[in-house]
Parts: C-alpha cells; sequence; structure tokens
C-alpha cells in the first residue's frame, strides 16, 4: 500500500514539476524553473520508491494516465488550453487501459 503512496506523491509531484515548467518560460524564470528540477527529481525518486513492489508498466502506465488527465486539467483551468474532443476520447483510451491493466494483468515483481 505504501508504494502506490508513493507512486500518487510522484504523479503529484511530476504534474506540480511539469507545471512549473510552463511557467519557467525555458528556464528563464529562476524559481520556476527551480521548482521544475526539484520537483523532476522528486518524481523519479519517489516512481523508483513505488517500483519495490509495483510491476514496472503498471507504475508507469499508472503515472503517464493520471498525469496526463491532471496536466490536461491544470492546463484547461490554468492556461486556458481547453481539450477538444479527441484529446478527451484519447485520454479516456489511455485511462481504460491502464484500468484493465490494473483489474485483469496476472503481472507480478520478479
Amino acid at each position: 500500500m505504501i508504494n502506490y503512496i508513493y507512486l500518487a506523491l510522484a504523479i503529484v509531484a511530476e504534474t506540480v514539476a511539469t507545471t512549473a515548467l510552463k511557467i519557467s518560460e525555458q528556464f528563464t524564470r529562476l524559481w520556476p524553473s527551480l521548482t521544475a528540477v526539484i520537483g523532476y527529481a522528486a518524481t523519479f525518486y519517489l516512481l523508483s520508491l513505488s517500483l519495490r513492489t509495483i510491476p514496472i508498466g503498471v507504475a508507469y502506465g499508472l503515472w503517464g494516465a493520471i498525469g496526463i488527465v491532471l496536466i490536461a486539467i491544470v492546463g484547461a483551468i490554468g492556461f486556458k488550453q481547453i481539450p477538444d474532443l479527441p484529446a478527451i476520447i484519447g485520454m479516456i483510451l489511455i485511462i481504460a487501459g491502464v484500468l484493465i491493466i490494473n483489474l485483469f494483468s496476472k503481472m507480478t515483481v520478479h
């Protein structure tokens, strides 16, 4: 269970880091740039902790799928980048794929 908490924190850190990356204006603003670098470092550290018991394909699938949705929400709210219908359908398909893996796959850590 703790490894899923690490994964959730990695996803949040990645969302913060990616948002800061956008705000950093190609690393020309100090604080958003530092936030992005620190956020990505935290992301990968937390992701590595989650891989103790979560299969890498499952962890990466969850990290990617949830991260895409969170960043799309941040983009829509914070930057007025509203996803169109094909983008929304694509995100739904990604989430559906991750759910299928998590609910029906027998993947285990060796």
